[in-house]
């Protein structure tokens, strides 16, 4: 069993305009953008990441912003529910100012005796915040919400599988333990993780396969500390069997990716060396940051890119 994760990294997801989907996650969710740059395979479409005042892993959703994208279809063989956690009392705040920013999706829920809010994305997109009284870490409170009911980062990601058996297998392999089962959902942990350590596993025999789009999660990440600690876990996948690709540098952390049994795509990211690499922390997210193969782009970039606005 490995043990050099710790947790999730960051989620990313498929949208349908920048512009709606940085007012959501900033003015509607309260996070800070800590990045805007672009896609390293399609420049023309942003990458826009948001997250706590740093960046930090386990903090961090980030988009894909495809203009005129299909919908997705949701379904099997991805992650259904992104999932944050927010301060102990504070889910009547939440319902009452997604009513009043006309978030669609609420509805109140409880899993695991957890008490939770659900709710959607500006293209479906399925989240909850789920009250976690133990998590202490720091929000981002120099946006729309105060300290006292900001997001504290990820809770966790639900897996929607056929037959979750071999997946969670994987997870296990990769230091989690399950920790607790209500009827087809299995929740594991990592002990003593990061914070944003639980992944749930539901499983759904009949249902069909999802089939990526706007308001999709296309992978999700789970965090190592360092390039040392990630090239152990890539030797140890690929001498299980899993065809994990070459280390990938992704300007904020270095990357690998695998394809899991029951569909889903993991990456495995280092927490290192940041999001403060290209900018000081007091102004993460504010300038358009380029990888440096596509730097030579940037003056048509600047003026065919959506305008994000404030």
């Amino acid at each position: 069993m490995l043990d050099q994760i710790k947790g999730l990294h960051h989620v990313t997801s498929m949208a349908a305009d920048a512009r709606q989907n940085n007012a959501f996650f900033t003015h509607t969710l309260g996070l800070r953008r800590v990045k805007q740059t672009v896609n390293f395979d399609a420049p023309d479409v942003y990458h826009l990441y948001y997250a706590d005042e740093r960046g930090t892993p386990g903090s961090v959703m980030t988009y894909f912003p495809f203009p005129h994208i299909a919908k997705g279809h949701p379904g099997v063989g991805e992650v259904g529910t992104t999932v944050y956690s927010v301060p102990e009392g504070t889910l009547g705040y939440w319902e009452k100012r997604f009513a009043d920013k006309a978030v669609s999706g609420v509805s109140r829920e409880e899993k695991f005796g957890e008490k939770r809010l659900a709710f959607s994305g500006p293209d479906g997109d399925g989240f909850a915040l789920v009250e976690d009284k133990a998590d202490n870490r720091a929000p981002w409170s120099k946006g729309d919400v105060a300290a006292d009911e900001a997001i504290r980062g990820f809770h966790s990601v639900s897996l929607r599988l056929r037959d979750g058996g071999a997946t969670e297998e994987l997870l296990k392999y990769m230091g989690y333990q399950e920790v607790d089962r209500s009827g087809a959902i299995r929740r594991l942990a990592i002990p003593g993780g990061n914070g944003a350590d639980v992944v749930d596993i539901e499983t759904l025999p009949g249902a069909p396969l999802a089939r990526l789009g706007a308001g999709s999660v296309h992978h999700v990440a789970f965090a190592v500390e360092d390039r040392a600690k990630q090239l152990e876990v890539r030797k140890a996948l690929a001498d299980t069997g899993y065809q994990v690709t070459p280390v990938i540098d992704r300007d904020y952390f270095w990357a690998i990716y695998f394809r899991t049994p029951g569909g889903v795509l993991f990456e495995v990211a280092t927490n290192e060396p940041g999001f403060d690499r290209d900018e000081d922390t007091a102004h993460l997210g504010e300038a358009l940051k380029l990888p440096k193969q596509h730097e030579h782009l940037r003056p048509y970039l600047e003026k065919h890119l959506q305008p994000l606005g404030e």
